[in-house]
């Protein structure tokens, strides 16, 4: 559970860890691969994964699955709250 929760955050941070992670990589990578300007935003997401995978192995908490999981729902957590919570309202407001 402990290796959800780590992968949750790492995934909820990747567009603060942009710049100072993923920007390095990228200009290290520039002569040698072609980095679309959307892309930064993934490699900063597969750091924060790696990150999150040591981090749960090395906790020995988390299958695979969940940190990988719990990554995801950390990623999109803030526009499937939103999503979640239009859901509610429209329900709520039909009634």
């Amino acid at each position: 559970m402990l290796g959800f929760l780590i992968a949750a955050v790492a995934g909820f941070l990747t567009p603060q860890l942009e710049t100072p992670v993923a920007g390095p990589i990228v200009k290290a990578m520039e002569g040698h691969i072609t980095v679309e300007p959307a892309e930064k935003r993934l490699i900063a997401f597969m750091v924060a994964m790696l990150a999150a995978a040591i981090a749960a192995a090395l906790l020995n908490s988390g299958t695979p699955f969940w940190v990988i999981l719990g990554g995801v729902l950390g990623y999109f957590g803030t526009r499937l709250f939103e999503a979640g919570k239009k859901a509610v309202d429209a329900r709520n407001g039909d009634s």
